[in-house]
């Protein structure tokens, strides 16, 4: 019995304890602020689409509605908006494009 515990504490002690998880990254509000004067302006929660139509213009792309509540998303040249059903529920900056 004493030789099994010598052993699982050894086999504790010589297995590198590691972690792993994974990382998700988002480059959107810490360097574009939502409708300040410094950075990028885009919809804010809860505006219309026609709200948005009227502040932002047109979108470059309009994706249809996916699951239930319909989510659809707008995509302009430097940022996106998420509408659930008729309102914003969420803008975020796009990633730029990969320089070599």
């Amino acid at each position: 019995m004493f030789l099994k515990k010598i052993a699982v504490i050894t086999t504790l002690f010589l297995t590198p304890l590691t972690c792993s998880a994974d990382v998700l990254l988002i480059n959107v509000i810490n360097e574009e602020p939502i409708n300040s004067e410094v950075g990028l302006l885009r919809p804010t929660k809860g505006q219309s689409m026609s709200q948005v139509k009227v502040n932002f213009g047109e979108p470059v792309k309009v994706y249809i509605a996916v699951g239930e509540p319909p989510i659809t998303r707008w995509k302009y040249s430097k940022f996106s908006v998420y509408f659930e059903r008729n309102h914003v529920i969420h803008s975020v900056v796009n990633k730029p494009p990969k320089t070599r």
